[in-house]
């Protein structure tokens, strides 16, 4: 039995100053899954994150979250969406807890259920006694899981992570990667995982490979190895990114 991809991408190209950035790319998540979208610096990684959160519209091509389509019902695509970007969105002078009430304050809850899921997020996190404290005085690893935090307060149905341990170090890279990954199998959410570390991928459901614009692979990391050469892991990665483009 099949069910409905919670968000699904078609077709997606996108260029800049006339320099494809993305050629036909393809998207689905399904509820519970995670997809770890690997590619190197370049690949079209954030291209494609900037188009599936609204920042930017694609050239051709549609998106849907939710049963809603991106460019007819923005609002009622982004609002059933999570993410964390790659580069910090927290207002680094403000609190944590002045950061997360802007942020339930943008969706429209109510300040009693907001300070109820902003406790108990920051208390998933390890981070109940932090909510007074300014982020500017966190380390990069606390920032991080405060904006994983912030973009879970709306309960949204798919969450998408841009290059989101960039800076960590091993130990916070792992918890990160963990802890969003209980995340599926607990809420049922979607996951999309962007990265250009492999090692990071292995604890996803799904891998794709992105390389300038154009998916290489796309499917579970047991059948990309049955398919492969017979190198390890990283080897084949690395193969399948190296082949020429078409």
């Amino acid at each position: 039995m099949t069910t409905t991809p919670l968000l699904t991408a078609q077709n997606l190209h996108k260029a800049y100053n006339g320099k494809p950035a993305l050629k036909g790319v393809n998207v689905a998540l399904q509820a519970g899954e995670m997809l770890a979208l690997l590619g190197p610096n370049g690949a079209g990684k954030s291209t494609l994150l900037q188009l599936l959160t609204g920042l930017f519209s694609p050239d051709q091509g549609t998106i849907v979250v939710m049963g809603h389509d991106m460019q007819r019902h923005p609002s009622r695509a982004l609002a059933s969406l999570g993410v964390v970007f790659q580069q910090s969105a927290l207002d680094m002078d403000l609190s944590v807890m002045a950061n997360l009430l802007f942020h339930t304050d943008l969706h429209g809850l109510p300040r009693a259920v907001a300070k109820q899921r902003i406790a108990d997020g920051l208390a998933a996190m390890g981070l109940g006694d932090q909510a007074k404290a300014v982020v500017r005085s966190l380390s990069g690893g606390t920032r991080r899981k405060v904006e994983l935090v912030r973009a879970l307060l709306h309960e949204p149905a798919v969450l998408l992570m841009d290059e989101a341990t960039v800076g960590l170090d091993p130990a916070s890279r792992q918890h990160l990667l963990d802890t969003v990954r209980s995340l599926c199998h607990t809420r049922g959410m979607a996951v999309l995982w962007a990265t250009h570390l492999i090692e990071e991928v292995k604890v996803a459901d799904r891998l794709m490979l992105l390389h300038q614009g154009t998916v290489r692979f796309d499917g579970s990391i047991d059948a990309f190895m049955q398919a492969s050469q017979g190198g390890d892991f990283q080897t084949e990665v690395l193969r399948a990114l190296e082949k020429p483009s078409l």
